[in-house]
This record gives structure tokens, C-alpha cells and sequence, in this order.
């Protein structure tokens, strides 16, 4: 089980939903890559609106301008990890915005792999009328 919890490294990077490392999406690229790092998670957010360096304003609202929305992947994990991982992205960002800030973890519990494979999987479960839980 993997706990991550006071203070950590979160690193956040801004590309273009239509950037591309081999002919696939650049976002993409690079949560695969920090899963191999085996940081402790990464997510994806696509904007609906924003403008970078280029100061063209991209948004959904218009269909003329509603393409290459900005992306943010957040990557959180201890410091050293996270500082382990920037060479990755040299290789990858072209053109983009990395920001990294400390922040302070309450709780991050990852997947106990012991019950994923059969042990304790529906505790959580509402049960039906009559059901019992097994304790």
C-alpha cells in the first residue's frame, strides 16, 4: 500500500491539447512516462478557455478558436521524485509553462492489491434488506 502524506512537490505543466510526441498526444506521453516513474498519480484537465505565449485567446465557447484548449497535467509525489522526473520533460516540452510549488498531502492512500483480487472488494457496499455484512 502506498501512502504519500505532509509535504510534497506538485508540479504542474500547461501544453496545448493539440501537441503531440510521436504522433500522439504530448499529455498523454507524459503521464505514461510518470507512471513508469512510478510517481504516486497524474491527472489531465482540459481548460475551456486561456491564452499562453503566443497571446492568442483559445476557447470552447467559439468554434473557430475552440481547438488546441489548454491542458494541465498535475503531478504530485515527494520532492525528490518529482525533481527525478523534469529531464523527462526537456525531452518532451517544446513549448509550455512547468510550474512547480510545495504543497501538503492530508491523505493519499493507493490500491491495496492484496484486496483488489478477491479479498475484501465490496465492503463499501450498500447492502439489501436481510444482507449482512461479513465482519
Amino acid at each position: 500500500m502506498t501512502r504519500l502524506t505532509g509535504t510534497a512537490l506538485r508540479l504542474t505543466i500547461f501544453i496545448g491539447e493539440n501537441d503531440t510526441w510521436h504522433h500522439k498526444p504530448l499529455y498523454s506521453e507524459i503521464v505514461h512516462r510518470a507512471h513508469r516513474a512510478g510517481l504516486a498519480g497524474a491527472s489531465v484537465f482540459r481548460g475551456i478557455e486561456g491564452f499562453g505565449a503566443s497571446s492568442l485567446i483559445h476557447t470552447s465557447r467559439l468554434l473557430s478558436l475552440s481547438e488546441d484548449l489548454p491542458v494541465a497535467i498535475v503531478i504530485v509525489d515527494t520532492e525528490d521524485r518529482v525533481r527525478a522526473f523534469l529531464p523527462e520533460l526537456n525531452e518532451l516540452i517544446g513549448q509550455g509553462l512547468v510550474i512547480l510549488d510545495d504543497c501538503e498531502v492530508i491523505r493519499y492512500i493507493g490500491r491495496d492489491k492484496s484486496r483488489d483480487e478477491g479479498g475484501d472488494r465490496d465492503r463499501g457496499r450498500k447492502r439489501g434488506r436481510g444482507e449482512k455484512e461479513d465482519v
